[in-house]
């Protein structure tokens, strides 16, 4: 049985992964949890998993309500309490569904302790893939990722890796896939946060609609499989019923095919691969006939291209790039910039930035600290 540590709790692959370990009690155990500011579930929690014997929140004073309520369970609260629950908690596995940056430290410091990470914490590879890689290659931990386009990706390779063509991970296009550039001007976060087949939390969903997800699936894909960018391809197709595709030297194609539920690729990565699954072969993928396929277009998109540039150049690029959107799809989020704004925010600080070629993971957080900072100060110049 696995112990298990789950790093976001509160969240929306977080609920989802209680879901399948519950589902699942012969072979997981609930130990640990963090839930940051959404501390309404950890009485429910507790409750229901009393295998639960260390806890994380964001907050100070929630820590201290909680930890009066429940002596009998060590908590911990920040960023630093999320590594002291990963060092503390007695688990063998770390699912870290945190958002954000701040997923890059937990995944490096689970590796180093040679625990298997369930990752879908897209930013730690974006950022930090020189250094997780470095790491599993010298034989620290194992990685298994949560995304549904990379669980596809290694379903199918799992069956045949031999004389692949490209990878091809799949895009719905986000809520404004119907609008051209011209119509992108006025829209506002309420629209952006209506994605047309997957339930998502907030900045993943506006990054759906700007195409810089699906950038960081592109660099995440070029980490977990170890392809270069020019094997790596994005398919626009409507439904999400096909998740990723892998085409051979011969013309075929292997594909993943099933309903858009996080929860089958959440337990394919907690059973380490070891789920019963299918792969589809074709010819040709419009024999789904009911499906709806159209060309990757960079100039819709243009944002893409900076997913091969990080790729080829590494560094502190990816740093960059994740900082910049970060701070600016929040300030779109509080509708303080239009959505636009968005990538010209991130296209400044990438062409701006002197790289930094094998950053540690200090130089990482320093340059991700500056370009926060930067970019807070960018967007208030633009509201004078």
């Amino acid at each position: 049985m696995r112990q298990v540590c789950l790093l976001g709790a509160s969240g929306s692959i977080g609920k989802q992964t209680i879901d399948v370990i519950k589902k699942n009690p012969s072979s997981f155990s609930l130990v640990a949890f963090s839930v940051g500011k959404r501390t309404r579930q950890i009485n429910y929690l507790i409750k229901y998993f009393p295998s639960i014997t260390h806890i994380c929140v964001q907050e100070k004073k929630a820590y201290n309500k909680y930890k009066k309520q429940h002596p009998n369970i060590t908590f911990y609260y920040g960023d630093d309490g999320l590594i002291e629950l990963i060092k503390n908690s007695h688990n063998d596995m770390v699912v870290n569904a945190l958002v954000g940056f701040v997923g890059l430290k937990p995944t490096i410091v689970s590796l180093k302790l040679n625990k298997i990470v369930c990752l879908a914490n897209k930013e730690a590879l974006v950022v930090g893939g020189e250094l997780v890689n470095k790491l599993l290659d010298e034989g620290h931990g194992k990685l298994y990722p949560i995304d549904s386009e990379h669980v596809a990706l290694a379903k199918c390779l799992a069956v045949d890796d031999q004389d692949v063509d490209k990878l091809i991970i799949t895009a719905s296009g986000g809520a404004f896939r119907r609008l051209s550039r011209d119509e992108l001007t006025h829209v506002k976060a309420s629209d952006a946060l209506k994605h047309p087949t997957w339930k998502m939390g907030a900045k993943i969903t506006i990054d759906c609609a700007t195409m810089v997800n699906k950038s960081f699936e592109v660099i995440e894909a070029h980490y977990l499989f170890r392809y270069p960018e020019n094997k790596i391809d994005i398919l626009l197709h409507d439904e999400s019923m096909i998740h990723s595709l892998v085409l051979y030297n011969n013309g075929v194609y292997r594909l993943d095919h099933g309903k858009p539920d996080m929860r089958i690729p959440i337990k394919y990565a907690l059973f380490e691969g070891l789920t019963d699954f299918k792969t589809v072969v074709v010819k040709d993928y419009h024999v789904y006939k009911d499906y709806h396929f159209r060309p990757f277009d960079i100039k819709r998109y243009p944002i893409v291209k900076w997913a091969k540039f990080i790729i080829e150049n590494k560094g502190t690029y990816g740093a960059v790039f994740n900082a910049s959107n970060e701070v600016a799809v929040h300030a779109f989020l509080k509708d303080e910039i239009p959505f636009l704004m968005i990538e010209e925010i991130i296209n400044h600080f990438m062409k701006n930035h002197q790289n930094i070629k094998n950053p540690s993971l200090e130089q990482l957080i320093q340059v991700d600290k500056e370009i926060r900072k930067e970019t807070r100060d960018y967007i208030e110049r633009s509201k004078r």
